[in-house]
């Protein structure tokens, strides 16, 4: 267990030494974008106006049954949940946005002008505006005012305006008035600007929320952001007002046009009924008919009974005729108008059906003016309507079959009845088929009369459909923007910014940049890594010098002793990948350092296609390996000594042969290697780059030691991913890394602990695996 936290202690210190490690040089960097990054935090602050969160919220009522429940039914058939959605739809339409905007006088806004954002007057401006024609407005961005209070003018420019009263302006025909909100007096010089109603129901519209706490209730929550809380709450309060007059126009619209339905029917009854007591007043003063037999009441009685069934059974085929009207002409695309009344139908199945019909018609026609017509309730409401028509239409064909049926019956009754009356004297007879319809109208006529007075009932007391159950109140401070915030997200986006930088540079950057890339491209070791001397001076290490580099060449020369051979006598061969990695600096800088350690050294120039040593030594030579190779001269001709140390001597490459790499294949080089090898401790070998001939891997298997110098942000990685797989051909014998021209990164200066410890040559353990 202690193993565990141990390790687990130890995994964190090496991460944030990680982090520290590739960081902590750019310091600088951090800290500018630091202070850039909190300026823009505290101007975005300064700038924009902080915004107000107003909440109310309203309650849908549960619809009952009306006084008329044969004209107006109940709209609970429909799913509740699905009510509350198409009312938060109809809350957030454009149209109720519109009509708010209307009667708050809402395009016309009102500022006091400050330095960094100008701030909202709606509570401090001592006049507000109202266009008499809105719709027509254009957008105007700032109109400078003042208010007279004195004179009671409103000074714009060099034009005054009364309040109260018309007034043609640049911008339109307007309304000045007193402002009602007024809190306070202004402060600053006021301005007020203009847009188009459309254009500020949108604006109002981003900003305003619908939202049904719980699918079980019927609340829904009205929230909406505004710079002013004393407007936002008057923009909610207006919402549910425009909402609630508008659902109350609509449910009195559907009464109405019921009541005059059933007006339109009790009139041509009361004509018919008027008609009969005239015929009966007239029959009875012309044929002196004044009473009937007992047996002709019984007739009269029987026949009149049967006459007003046929009479009901013929009002509801009407009624069905109507129904079934309405129902194909929505079917076909029309209007299809207002919906009948089922009064007189016994079924209460059809009611029902039409009632839902002329629902679901309605929220289809209510959501099609504030959504797509692809939205998924559209699309379910519309599914339900085309699966409810084909219900009602077969209903209508059942019942009237049935009631054709029952007619039919009751009018072979009827006639069996008429068929006895024959023996009754003709002018009781006739006075009994008066009486009859006389009685059949009188009762349709109440009974109209009666659903007339229910629908008329119906109509004075139709109620809102919702109740406020929190008025709009804001919150007592500023919900955004958010000050501690917006100033940990710039601090946490300052140092982001730089690390991104920072990591997405060296991630696309295709060359050698740390120590662990050439661990993780190549199975070779590192022996040693040499800083960038920035003095030009190709040799840096010199008896009783001591600089950070020239100890960086000690170090490595130590490596090396313990690589190869036990007789001391070595042979090194230094190459790279690329000409200009470095490695001629190398030799010369190893061979000095070894020969500062009283051994003979030699340091060979091979590389025949671009020697350089000549020219870091500041020597010319006529004469050299070359001519060896040649045959024409032997080594003691060509060994110079160095006048930088005396154990240090020099075989030049000599003249610049056409086949470098075939002249180095002779057995001469092998002869001119052993005759080294018994002259000096240390043959030291400059050879040409691997990558672009092959003199390296001729020279290497001959050699007890191969460097191999790769060049800190110069060499590409793409060389060192072919290193092992070139190798396993035709292999460098005993191949080590030296990491040379290391630069100190970020704003640190070259030295251990930054240009080194911190540098690019640190080997941090989060890097890739090692390549196998």
């Amino acid at each position: 267990m202690a193993t565990t936290t141990n390790k687990t202690a130890k995994e964190g210190k090496s991460l944030l030494g990680a982090v520290l490690f590739k960081y902590m040089p750019f310091w600088p960097l951090f800290i500018f974008s630091a202070i850039a990054c909190l300026f823009a935090a505290w101007f975005y602050l300064r700038t924009t106006a902080p915004q107000y969160e107003i909440n109310a919220s309203i309650m849908l009522k549960e619809e009952k049954e009306s006084r008329n429940e044969d004209v107006i039914n109940s709209f609970n058939q429909v799913d509740g949940k699905k009510v509350v959605d198409n009312e938060i739809e109809i809350l957030k339409s454009k149209a109720l946005m519109m009509d708010v905007v209307k009667n708050l006088a809402l395009y016309a806004n009102f500022f006091e002008s400050h330095d960094m954002v100008p701030k909202s007057a709606y509570t401090t401006s001592p006049i507000m505006l109202e266009a008499v024609n809105p719709d027509k407005l254009t957008v105007v961005p700032k109109v400078e005012f003042r208010y007279d209070a004195k004179d009671s003018l409103v000074v714009i420019g060099a034009n005054k305006y009364p309040l109260n009263k018309p007034v043609a302006t640049p911008w339109g025909e307007f309304r000045f008035r007193l402002n009602e909100n007024q809190l306070s007096q202004p402060v600053k010089p006021l301005f007020f600007s203009l847009t188009t109603v459309r254009n500020a129901a949108s604006g109002l519209l981003a900003s305003f929320r619908t939202t049904a706490p719980s699918k079980l209730t019927t609340v829904i929550t009205l929230k909406i952001k505004d710079t002013d809380p004393h407007r936002g709450e008057d923009i909610l309060n207006e919402l549910i007002a425009v909402y609630n007059k508008a659902n109350l126009a609509e449910k009195n619209r559907l009464a109405s046009s019921a009541s005059d339905f059933i007006e339109q029917r009790l009139a041509v009854v009361e004509q018919e009924l008027n008609d009969i007591e005239k015929r009966a007043q007239q029959y009875k003063a012309t044929r002196g008919a004044v009473d009937i037999s007992t047996q002709g009441q019984l007739f009269l009685k029987n026949i009149t009974e049967t006459d007003q069934k046929v009479a009901d059974v013929s009002n509801q085929l009407s009624v069905l005729n109507e129904v079934e009207k309405y129902v194909k002409s929505k079917e076909s695309g029309g209007d299809g108008g207002v919906v009948p009344s089922t009064v007189g139908l016994k079924d209460p199945t059809m009611s029902t059906l039409v009632t839902k019909l002329y629902d679901e018609e309605l929220n289809y026609e209510k959501l099609k003016k504030t959504t797509g017509e692809n939205n998924p309730v559209l699309t379910s409401i519309r599914d339900r309507i085309n699966k409810m028509k084909p219900s009602i239409l077969e209903s209508i064909q059942t019942q009237r079959s049935s009631l054709e049926a029952s007619k039919t019956n009751l009018q072979s009754t009827n006639n069996a009845y008429l068929g006895q009356l024959q023996s009754i004297p003709q002018k009781e007879r006739e006075l009994i088929d008066i009486n009859r319809q006389q009685a059949i109208k009188s009762n349709l006529y109440a009974f109209l009369l009666q659903k007339k007075t229910e629908s008329d009932l119906t109509l004075k007391s139709n109620l809102q459909d919702t109740r406020i159950v929190d008025r709009a109140q804001s919150t007592p401070e500023p919900v955004s923007p958010k000050g501690k915030l917006i100033y940990l997200v710039s601090l946490i986006f300052a140092l982001a910014l730089p690390a991104g930088i920072i990591s997405g540079k060296e991630m696309l950057n295709r060359k050698v940049m740390y120590r662990h890339e050439i661990e993780n491209l190549t199975n070779a070791p590192i022996i040693g890594e040499i800083s960038l001397d920035k003095s030009k001076d190709p040799l840096v290490i010199q008896e009783g010098k001591r600089t950070f580099i020239a100890e960086q060449f000690r170090r490595m020369r130590t490596s090396i002793g313990y690589v190869g051979g036990s007789s001391g006598k070595k042979r090194i061969l230094i190459t790279s990948t690329l000409s200009g990695e470095g490695k001629s600096f190398v030799a010369l800088n190893l061979a000095q350092s070894i020969a500062l350690t009283d051994k003979k050294v030699v340091l060979v120039e091979f590389d025949l296609a671009n020697p350089s040593l000549s020219k870091k030594l500041n020597v010319t030579y006529e004469i050299g390996a070359s001519n060896y190779l040649w045959g024409e001269k032997e080594p003691e001709d060509i060994i110079k000594r160095t006048a930088i140390n005396e154990n240090l001597f020099f075989l030049p490459a000599g003249p610049l042969p056409e086949n470098p790499t075939e002249l180095l294949m002779s057995d001469r080089v092998k002869d001119l290697l052993k005759y080294l090898d018994d002259v000096f401790d240390v043959v030291v070998i400059d050879s040409a780059p691997a990558s672009l001939l092959t003199d390296a891997y001729v020279l290497s298997p001959l050699c007890d030691l191969t460097l191999y110098v790769v060049k800190h942000k110069y060499t590409p990685k793409a060389f060192l991913e072919r290193l092992d797989e070139d190798n396993s051909g035709n292999q460098l014998r005993n191949m080590r890394i030296v990491f040379n021209g290391i630069r100190s990164r970020g704003f640190t200066k070259n030295g251990y602990g930054y240009g080194y410890g911190y540098g690019y040559i640190h080997n941090t353990a989060y890097g890739k695996a090692k390549k196998k």
